[in-house]
């Protein structure tokens, strides 16, 4: 099966000129779903992680039922002020402003093996900033695992972990 064909484009998304690549098409067709997942399984189980992290929100839809297939848990990192409780934040730069992303205290275990899911990969400033978060709460990241990987932004050369993509777009 061809994850592509599954995968609907959007010009002009969310300004003029960005071309989206949305993965709701992927996530409403049940086989392209299920074939996702076991690639993805597949993948990650091979990295040996203990526990997987979603990146706010499409990372939660992967690593949430891909934590089960492996029978891991799983940790969520979101946007300021979206988990209870008292957390861990670390601030970056982004190219017109800049972002914080928290995860809750406690919630990694010091040296735990971690993979960091996220739906897209396109300049990797997300990515590596929750990396960042992660290593400062002491985890292990042993890799960054992706459905769509945007190759002509070289998001690639900002992340420094193992990478997986199920699909790359080179323009």
């Amino acid at each position: 099966m061809n994850l592509k064909d599954h995968i609907r484009h959007v010009p002009d998304f969310p300004k003029p000129g960005i071309l989206f690549y949305d993965i709701s098409t992927l996530l409403a067709h049940p086989q392209a779903w299920h074939e996702t997942i076991r690639q993805l399984t597949e993948g990650v189980a091979a990295m040996k992680p203990d526990l997987l992290i979603g990146i706010e929100s499409r990372g939660f839809l992967m690593a949430a039922p891909l934590a089960q297939q492996l029978g891991l848990g799983f940790a969520m990192v979101r946007k300021a002020g979206k988990l209870p409780g008292p957390t861990i934040t670390y601030s970056y730069e982004l190219e017109y402003r800049s972002d914080t992303l928290e995860i809750q205290e406690g919630a990694v275990k010091p040296g735990a093996r971690v993979v960091v899911l996220d739906d897209l990969l396109a300049t990797g400033g997300t990515m590596s900033a929750a990396i960042k978060l992660l290593r400062q709460v002491g985890a292990n990241v042993v890799g960054a695992a992706f459905i769509i990987e945007l190759a002509f932004l070289a998001g690639r050369q900002t992340v420094d972990t193992e990478i997986l993509t199920l699909m790359s777009y080179e323009s």
